[in-house]
């Protein structure tokens, strides 16, 4: 699928997407916590219904119900001796640990890049846990058989905090009690405050944590209230950042549905927005930005690594070299996202330099007109589309329907927000 961008500038109201880290983490906290939940607001994107898929194949029911979705649970009870997870990267890391709570043997699986990413984590630490784990040289498929049991572990966070989230989530089913989980290098903090911050609002049994080194299970235990659980899930900092970014370099955007108490990491655009000196308004309802001289800046983005290809498009028009800590979290994205921005912004005329663990942009310079490639990569598709929006010409995006991973109404909301002919 093709998306062509014609130079535009933007003016409207835009209600942000759901969030699909909070969504996905409902799912499996709905799965896991006995009887009905209410979703509401819930995600529409692959990743979302990857999850959903998940979980009827785990045993839960799922009824979509108008603007709602409820899920009917009684634990981890598998339908099936196999579950997918499309290109979700979450998805394989959180439901894996869930999956193996379970003593039937499951084949876990994916596609696309995702059987491109390394899972040697589970073949290390699962058979710690009286779970077989056995996978393609640490590549999906991956067959795993419980059922798991809770025990003291010491695990590596530097890859993704996506595997503790799982572990976190298996040992609450689990009923841990008097264990702990330490971490070394963990990466992604906040993705970790936004999965205790769910199981909390699920009534599951909850860690503490010693500074994100140590989480321990008491030995409480946890009652399920019998009546249905409604949960609203949050809309998403990481997809509206692009909304963000395009009223900060070509007009006027006005973003709801942003909760700015969210523990998401990449509410941080925010603090990248404000050193950029993006004239900005926030509100606890909906955030105004509007286009200004933009300067350069020096932001981290370690802990954020999905806001690098917004970033990118901010920086492209700053009037400067514009440089982003965190590289090497780059590589095991849907595309060696380092790599891929280095590429297609290179075709709009814009200078990328890797250099360590630094990426240095050198913005201020006119955007041409050009086909560029999303490599099949959600996010990399937005980023092009925004800083189309400053282009001398037409911007060509080949593999547009990327954006279906996490954002597919983002063509549809862009083109809200702009005169651009389709």
């Amino acid at each position: 699928m093709q998306q062509i961008i014609q130079p535009s500038s933007v003016s409207g109201t835009i209600a942000a997407p759901t969030s699909k880290s909070a969504m996905q983490r409902a799912c499996a906290a709905a799965l896991i916590r006995k009887g009905t939940t209410i979703l509401h607001n819930p995600g529409t994107s692959n990743d979302d219904k990857a999850a959903l898929s998940i979980i009827e194949a785990l045993g839960a029911q799922v009824k979509y119900t108008g603007d709602t979705i409820e899920i009917l649970s009684d634990g981890v009870n598998p339908s099936s001796n196999a579950i997918h997870c499309g290109e979700s990267g979450l998805s394989v890391r959180m439901f894996t640990p869930i999956a193996a709570l379970s003593k039937k043997e499951i084949v876990i699986d994916g596609e696309g890049s995702l059987r491109k990413r390394p899972l040697h984590f589970f073949e290390e630490v699962l058979p710690q846990l009286a779970v077989s784990c056995t996978g393609d040289s640490g590549l999906l498929p991956l067959k795993i058989q419980g059922p798991l049991q809770p025990k003291n572990i010491t695990v590596d966070g530097s890859l993704s905090s996506q595997f503790l989230t799982g572990l976190l989530v298996a040992y609450s089913a689990a009923k841990a009690s008097n264990v702990t989980i330490t971490v070394n290098n963990l990466n992604s903090k906040p993705y970790i405050d936004l999965t205790l911050e769910v199981m909390k609002s699920f009534g599951l049994k909850t860690p503490q944590h010693n500074n994100y080194k140590e989480f321990y299970f008491g030995n409480e235990t946890v009652t399920f209230e019998p009546e249905p659980l409604n949960f609203y899930v949050e809309g998403d900092w990481s997809g509206a950042a692009f909304l963000l970014v395009a009223g900060a370099v070509a007009g006027k955007v006005i973003v709801e549905g942003l909760d700015v108490f969210s523990t998401q990491a990449d509410k941080a655009i925010l603090q990248a927005l404000m050193q950029s000196g993006a004239i900005m308004s926030v509100e606890e309802k909906q955030i105004t930005i509007q286009k200004t001289a933009l300067q350069p800046f020096h932001f981290n983005a370690i802990d954020c690594p999905d806001l690098f290809p917004p970033l990118v498009a901010l920086a492209a028009v700053c009037n400067g070299k514009t440089v982003i800590e965190g590289v090497h979290r780059l590589t095991h994205k849907e595309s060696n996202r380092a790599e891929t921005l280095q590429q297609e912004f290179g075709k709009l005329g814009v200078k990328i330099f890797l250099q360590n663990d630094l990426m240095i942009i050198e913005g201020g310079v006119q955007i041409k007109s050009a086909k560029v490639f999303s490599h099949h990569d959600h996010r990399i598709a937005m980023a092009c589309a925004v800083a189309a929006l400053n282009a001398d010409g037409p911007v060509t995006i080949e593999g547009a329907e990327a954006v279906n991973k996490s954002y597919p109404q983002f063509w549809e909301h862009l083109q809200q927000l702009t005169s651009l002919r389709q």
